[in-house]
């Protein structure tokens, strides 16, 4: 059937003359001017855009799956505009179509026209001509409407308390792609489902995705070297809608099936008492830079969503072409819309805010003291309840760790936690004061914030895994396609004396040891933890230190590791259930020593009460009165943790426990398995005045008696 056009239609008793999509007979009317986006209404369906600069507006009508337009209905700006809302309701349409918008408007300047292309609705939360993974397209994204029938889901939040909360770092189709993964749906949703069981008996407590948003994995220009073919965008930061999953995460790509079995999936984690948080990407999008594809914003108002010169030329302050206007008010509430509609209809617990100090910029990409889009996000009703997470830095410099400008509402990934245990293990001289001061919840960045408000990670999706963490000097990037110059150079860490992969048992023993004093320090700290997923059995990305294009073997978890480095995932489970077993590791205000009362934490060195501050020291020892949990009626055993980076053994003696109890050994990484981590009051008891010889980098936990 030919594409039918009004021009220039009759208003009649304030509807549009009548036309065709397929058979039926359509209707067209002036239509309301909220809510945005396309909504059900009675005998119809109301469209509603922003766009403030066109000169012409048309929706295009389409069949769903194959991009067809059936029908284009030019707005009449007298008729269809209310200030920069354009708008229209159409009576009659099937309830199987698709929609979007063809823009004309000024050219020159900071717009982009282009009447060629038709544009996706911002506010639709599902795209039509959905393909599985890797798949090329050849229909246009066109935007759908959400159905009226979906199933409602009355699952309940888990609420966990942010003082208890372990975060677990996964890509929803890297988890479970691998044939090992042993999922019935691998790479989707639904084979996330499969393996909450798994991630249930871990012990975290959250799950924080990569994100799920729709992109085009398509879309990387590199090609890897050593195989000719090329990479491709695996790990998604490269939103195309904000609102829309990733149809190819779905078992079903098509139509609005995709965004329900996400919100299945979600239920599904809620069950297991489980929360997912969410990585979201409001700092640039897929459109990149000049010689971008136009999907949405450029072509609706390129001046008004990105931050652009008098000339058009795009501002970069993320290092992917375009940076969003996130302070201009329309771009703020379309961002807390998607909030909202994923928290109010998918129940997602919490978000994590990629580049978050791109946020913090005005029209001018000038940083300011109180964003209104992060106050917005901070006060909103309906999010009161959500985990919000800050990654507080931009690739122009801006490092806002301690300060981003989110106030109380607001964790953040501690950058300096990161790379300051790294060093520490690594061996790196002038480390015990800065080892301190993160083991206690970096009090020197968050001050009267308290130590919840620092999210403490060893390694994340940006950079070496555990592993690689412990068995690279230097980054291996090669097959990324850039000959080896993308990714950090200084990523602190150490290859215990060989580069890569060997079969010295002995570098082999030291790596499992730096591995297991690196996950053990992160368990004793105040804050709150994230585990890069994977880690937990030891996974490696061979020295690759940006996969965010490595669909393949180098960024799939091999689940085979699991049996293989089974050692390793049970020192990492026992240790979560030592972190969730004693209430004074997870304190919610920092460790205090007041004047005619017990100290909350005392500090040792190899001898009780003496630590060594200095440049060249090495080791530090401390002690927990289990006593002071800054929780009213909880009182826990205490805890004392010894800490030798030295390249020799150390002699600690061991002093009395605060409260006067016996101390029992429960972890020592030097030991064998299962003697490096025990369950409680399993291991030996340790004498006071005791003299323990901690192998050269190695860590002890002792745990008093009841």
């Amino acid at each position: 059937m030919a594409t039918t056009t009004i021009q220039d239609a009759p208003v009649r008793n304030g509807a549009l003359a009548t036309y065709h999509f397929r058979d039926l007979a359509l209707t067209v009317a002036r239509g309301e001017p909220l809510p945005l986006g396309a909504n059900r209404v009675q005998g119809g369906v109301n469209f509603v855009l922003i766009c403030r600069h066109a000169t012409s507006v048309s929706l295009a009508l389409c069949e769903p799956c194959d991009g067809t337009v059936r029908a284009e209905i030019p707005l009449d700006p007298r008729l269809n505009r209310t200030g920069d809302h354009w708008h229209v309701r159409v009576e009659g349409l099937p309830e199987d179509f698709c929609y979007g918008y063809r823009v004309d408007g000024p050219r020159g300047g900071p717009h982009r026209y282009d009447p060629s292309k038709i544009l996706l609705d911002p506010a639709c939360r599902a795209l039509s001509c959905g393909t599985p993974w890797g798949q090329t397209g050849t229909l246009p994204r066109l935007s759908l409407i959400m159905p009226t029938d979906f199933d409602r889901i009355n699952d309940l939040h888990p609420r966990i308390p942010l003082e208890d909360t372990i975060i677990y770092e996964i890509h929803v189709r890297g988890y479970t792609v691998h044939p090992s993964s042993g999922v019935r749906h691998p790479g989707t949703f639904a084979g996330l489902a499969e393996k909450i069981p798994y991630i249930k008996e871990l012990g975290v407590t959250a799950v924080e995705l990569l994100p799920i948003d729709e992109f085009d994995e398509t879309d990387c220009p590199f090609v890897n070297p050593y195989t000719g073919e090329r990479n491709r965008n695996f790990w998604g930061y490269n939103t195309i809608a904000y609102a829309a999953p990733k149809a190819a995460f779905a078992s079903n790509p098509e139509r609005t099936a995709p965004w329900e079995e996400f919100r299945r999936m979600v239920r599904s984690f809620h069950d297991a008492g489980l929360e997912v948080v969410l990585d979201v990407v409001f700092n640039h999008t897929a459109e990149g830079g000049d010689g971008g594809p136009t999907y949405s914003f450029r072509g609706l108002d390129n001046g008004l969503y990105y931050l652009v010169d008098d000339h058009g030329r795009y501002q970069n302050f993320t290092g992917c072409g375009n940076t969003v206007n996130s302070n201009h008010p329309v771009v703020r509430n379309l961002i807390l819309a998607c909030l909202r509609n994923l928290v109010a209809e998918s129940h997602v617990d919490g978000f994590r805010f990629d580049l978050a100090s791109v946020l913090g910029r005005d029209k001018k990409g000038h940083v300011l003291v109180e964003p209104p889009v992060v106050e917005m996000i901070s006060e909103d009703p309906l999010l009161r309840d959500t985990k919000l997470i800050a990654e507080p830095w931009d690739a122009a410099g801006l490092y806002q760790v301690g300060s981003f400008p989110g106030g109380a509402r607001w964790s953040e990934w501690n950058g300096h936690y990161r790379d300051d245990v790294r060093r520490f293990w690594k061996g790196d001289r002038g480390q015990v004061p800065l080892l301190a001061t993160r083991l206690c919840g970096s009090e020197d960045l968050y001050h009267d914030r308290g130590p919840l408000h620092s999210v403490n990670l060893i390694t994340c999706h940006d950079g070496f895994t555990l592993c690689d963490l412990v068995s690279y000097n230097q980054k291996h990037n090669l097959a990324n396609g850039e000959d080896n110059r993308d990714g950090h150079n200084d990523n602190c860490s150490w290859n215990c004396g060989v580069e890569g992969p060997t079969d010295d048992p002995a570098v082999r023993a030291l790596r499992a040891r730096q591995a297991r004093n690196l996950f053990a320090t992160l368990m004793v700290s105040q804050g709150v933890p994230m585990i890069l997923g994977g880690d937990e059995f030891l996974r490696t990305q061979g020295g690759n230190n940006n996969a965010w294009c490595q669909d393949n073997e180098t960024s799939w978890l091999n689940w085979t590791l699991t049996e293989q480095n089974a050692d390793f995932l049970r020192f990492v489970k026992r240790l979560i259930a030592l972190r969730k077993r004693h209430p004074v590791l997870r304190r919610r205000t920092f460790l205090r020593r007041v004047a005619g009362h017990p100290p909350d934490i005392v500090w040792h060195g190899v001898e009780p009460g003496e630590p060594d501050w200095g440049f060249d020291s090495h080791s530090l020892a401390l002690a927990l009165d289990g006593r002071r949990c800054d929780r009213p009626g909880v009182v826990d055993r205490d805890l004392y943790i010894a800490f030798n980076a030295y390249w020799e053994a150390l002699t600690f003696t061991i002093p009395a426990s605060p409260s006067g109890r016996r101390w029992r050994r429960t972890v020592d990484t030097a030991l064998p398995s299962p003697e490096d981590a025990l369950d409680l009051d399993e291991g030996p008891t340790i004498p006071v005045l005791h003299r323990y010889r901690l192998a050269p980098r190695s860590m002890l936990i002792l745990v008093s008696e009841a």
